[in-house]
């Protein structure tokens, strides 16, 4: 029938759900459960969620070794809290904000035994909902029945994690002429993907040759650097030397791609930048927050420039990591080009754990 959802968009759904704090059921092979996010759980739905059944409490690998908690899942560690455990229990395990006032959270048990595929979806819904990666999860009986009788959202594994692994589908829904201080022959366009997500934007300098290798960057969007002109980042002065190369050549394509902190989301990020204020480079800010160095998929990119109609690129970047995922995905790259703009005092640091930890060619 053409009202039922889609699978996308039942997973949109659930990621509104879980930013709201509503409980999404998961559906696989060894049970069910109730999950939501930490961040957005308040006490009464943990009371309500206790009635149902012992939950426990799965963060990631890289939380779970800032708590020195034992991640027997490897990816993850599913910790099973005190039984008078209070909300603020679960959020001080999850949010890394007071580790360094109260850094003894435990000891934390971890389980062992059984499954923890529920528990891995969990976490991965949780940050593609951009909320910190630390999610509550009640084993429950007749699931489908509960989701009916609650009007929840109800998912299975194997139906979500196909989707869950691969780009959404992109399709230009717009594009316009904007003249610019880089170019007065500018265009942009507007992809929006398939599942609900952010929508991605190409600035497109000029009338490249689709024949030739185009200068193209991927540029992911930085709010503090960008708009606000952060001295902490150098992506304010990337994104403006890119834009003026392209310029100046007559031609080229900028990818503002809306993967904000690295992926992690605009909040997380601000999560992480108080955490540099505490002491902690940017990729150790990271993994305390339970995310991996880099969450970006640059893949999305590489769809945007083939339905442009582009084969070969020259890449404004200092990132190799770039240079594969373009190669990867059927896109050459025939030359590198330098981007070393923006440093400053306050961000030299920054630069440096970049080069040392991130491999970027500074």
């Amino acid at each position: 029938m053409a009202l039922t959802l889609s699978i996308p968009e039942r997973l949109a759904r659930a990621r509104g759900d879980l930013r709201m704090g509503v409980p999404v059921v998961l559906c696989g092979a060894g049970g069910a459960a109730l999950v939501v996010a930490v961040e957005a759980l308040d006490a009464a739905r943990l009371e309500d969620l206790r009635r149902l059944g012992d939950p426990t409490l799965a963060i990631t690998a890289r939380r779970a070794e800032t708590l020195k908690a034992r991640a027997y899942d490897g990816d993850l560690a599913r910790i099973v809290p005190p039984a008078d455990a209070a909300l603020d229990w679960f959020r001080s395990v999850a949010d890394p904000a007071d580790d360094l006032r109260a850094p003894m959270k435990g000891p934390l048990q971890s389980q062992r035994d059984g499954a923890a595929d529920l528990h891995r979806a969990a976490l991965a819904l949780a940050k593609s909902a951009h909320l910190l990666p630390a999610a509550l999860v009640v084993p429950v009986r007749d699931a489908l029945a509960l989701a009916g009788a609650n009007g929840l959202t109800l998912l299975t594994l194997d139906e979500i994690a196909p989707v869950l692994a691969a780009v959404s589908p992109l399709d230009e829904v717009v594009s316009a002429r904007v003249p610019m201080v880089a170019s007065s022959a500018g265009r942009v366009h507007i992809f929006r993907p398939d599942d609900g997500g952010e929508e991605h934007y190409a600035i497109e300098i000029g009338r490249p040759d689709r024949s030739k290798p185009v200068l193209a960057r991927l540029h992911s969007a930085c709010f503090t650097g960008d708009v606000l002109g952060s001295l902490k980042c150098d992506c304010g002065p990337q994104l403006r030397a890119a834009l003026a190369q392209m310029g100046e050549e007559g031609a080229g394509v900028l990818l503002y791609l809306n993967q904000e902190g690295r992926g992690i989301g605009l909040a997380n990020k601000m999560r992480a930048y108080s955490l540099q204020d505490q002491g902690f480079d940017t990729v150790e800010a990271n993994h305390r927050l339970g995310f991996e160095d880099d969450e970006r998929d640059f893949s999305i990119g590489a769809e945007i420039l083939r339905k442009m109609g582009f084969s070969s690129v020259r890449l404004l970047t200092n990132n190799p990591k770039k240079l594969a995922m373009m190669e990867s995905c059927g896109l050459h790259v025939t030359e590198r080009v330098p981007l070393k703009v923006g440093e400053t005092a306050e961000n030299r640091a920054y630069l440096a754990t970049k080069a040392a930890k991130s491999g970027h060619l500074l």
